[in-house]
């Protein structure tokens, strides 16, 4: 048989699209060419599959033309993940293992000159698409763990093209099995018990927590802002089955094992203020996931928030209210999951002490007004929460903690105000839209009223309008109440805290 074809996926943002490998044996001048949209890492692959094939005792077809197409056309490939699909296809175009052992069976694989199947990213995203197709998947030994995620996805794996070989000779290729991670129990990480004083910035992290609200804390060093949030994701529920995947999913594409000891829990990720656009969003020739996507189901805490760059915390603006990025090149556009909970904090002037009871701060007003321009109002109306975060005197920190509340107790209050929200609109109060606001968040007279004169007086724009009332309607679930009164309004008003104008 002089044609051979074999069942792969290419990788394309969280994608795992279809390709099929065909090769092709004829006369002509000798030579193997790779057509398809290969990358230079796929042309690469003549040379490591040969090299292989021959390692491994088997003959190389060097006295015919191949050529091996990658199917659509129009699909960029990329990686060596096609390797060991080309190597198979190239043997049994040859006569030398039989076709139907290769049936209803997708392959990936990376090799190197000796035959050892190295790992591909994206392991898992394949394992998901090829059980929608209802195919089998074949892959490198090293990605059994992460692929197995996949549940009810017939796994097989090889470490070497020689023993894989002499399995396919064999008549069968043998099941591979692993266990199935299991959710962690309980957050073990830091715990909002250490937490001295800060009550109001604790309340509002509950409330953030609660409601999936953005978080912007202002205040000295030292005051406990990244402490606090450290210890968001302890209060936030569990992930569920489906979105645990997506975030495994996620680091496979990213290059990254998924954190099986993690499994369940939201990640946290804190990027350094020199971070680039690129870096935050992702990117690149070939679409990376960045730090956005990274924290999809998690939190993503910006540390020092006017130090990073201007046009790097701009991108953040079109995530924050879609839920996904959305990269585009030439020859390629991919989509990424961006469902974080954002976290900032910040100095509330260049030296950091505005406002504080030591009076050490001497910026003028100009000089407090350029460090808060850094930040957009567009980006700023976008954060739900704007606390203050003020320094915590020695009796606070001197005041024993076995009367605090841990961050288990929160979590407790937290689910089950998540729950309540899932139940009347199917989402949590902080992603509802501008339709559902209306809806949902519709606030009593009284509370009209009040809002009505804060809109007046502070100049709120309709988005903060609409982000003050999602907040209260989390502060109404938290409370129990059904309807949003004057309390919860006045107290969601009370998170504005930049929209006051310089402490």
């Amino acid at each position: 048989m002089s044609l051979a074809t074999v069942y792969s996926r290419a990788q394309n943002g969280l994608a795992a699209d279809a390709v099929v490998v065909e090769v092709h044996l004829a006369p002509g001048l000798p030579g193997l060419s790779i057509v398809g949209l290969p990358e230079a890492a796929v042309r690469e692959a003549r040379d490591r599959v040969k090299a292989a094939i021959v390692t491994c005792g088997y003959q190389f077809p060097n006295s015919r033309r191949i050529t091996v197409n990658l199917a659509p056309a129009d699909l960029p490939k990329e990686g060596g993940r096609f390797d060991l699909p080309i190597a198979l296809g190239v043997l049994v175009a040859s006569g030398q293992i039989a076709a139907e052992r290769l049936q209803g069976l997708e392959v990936l694989g990376e090799l190197s000159l000796s035959g050892e199947i190295r790992p591909v990213r994206g392991a898992l995203p394949a394992a998901l698409r090829a059980r929608e197709a209802g195919r089998a998947l074949l892959l490198p030994e090293a990605n059994l763990a992460e692929a197995a995620l996949a549940r009810d996805t017939r796994l097989h794996t090889a470490s070497h093209l020689a023993s894989l070989a002499a399995a396919l000779h064999a008549g069968a290729l043998p099941a591979a099995s692993a266990e199935p991670p299991v959710a962690t129990a309980a957050w073990a990480g830091p715990d909002l018990a250490e937490v001295r004083g800060q009550y109001q910035a604790k309340r509002a992290l509950e409330v953030a927590a609660a409601g999936g609200h953005s978080l912007l804390m202002i205040g000295p060093p030292g005051s406990g802002k990244s402490m606090l949030a450290q210890r968001l994701p302890g209060l936030l529920p569990p992930l569920s089955e489906s979105e645990s995947l997506e975030v495994a999913a996620v680091a496979s594409v990213a290059g990254s094992a998924p954190d099986l000891s993690r499994w369940g829990l939201p990640p946290y990720r804190a990027p350094h203020h020199t971070a680039s656009a690129v870096a935050l969003v992702g990117g690149g020739s070939l679409p990376r996931p960045g730090e956005i996507t990274l924290a999809h189901r998690g939190v993503l805490f910006l540390d020092e928030l006017p130090e990073f760059e201007r046009a790097v915390l701009e991108v953040l603006r079109e995530p924050l209210e879609s839920g996904h990025i959305t990269i585009s090149r030439a020859a390629r556009q991919a989509d990424f999951p961006a469902r974080f909970q954002f976290v900032a904090a910040m100095n509330p002037c260049p030296c950091g002490y505005l406002g504080d009871r030591s009076e050490r701060c001497r910026c003028t007003p100009d000089q407090v007004a350029r460090y808060r321009s850094r930040l957009s109002g567009p980006l700023l109306d976008r954060i739900d929460l704007q606390v203050l975060v003020p320094r915590v005197d020695a009796t606070a920190l001197a005041a024993p903690t076995q009367t605090a509340e841990t961050s288990r107790q929160v979590q407790q209050r937290v689910i089950a105000c998540r729950k309540q929200q899932v139940e009347r609109q199917g989402k949590p109060n902080g992603q509802l839209t501008a339709a559902e606001v209306e809806r949902h968040c519709k606030p009593e007279r009284d509370a009209a009223a009040l809002l009505e004169m804060a809109m007046s007086r502070l100049s709120l724009s309709a988005r903060a309008y609409h982000r003050t009332l999602k907040v209260a309607r989390t502060l109404a679930d938290l409370d129990g109440r059904t309807g949003l009164g004057s309390a919860q309004v006045a107290e969601a008003l009370r998170y504005r805290e930049l929209d006051r104008g310089p402490a």
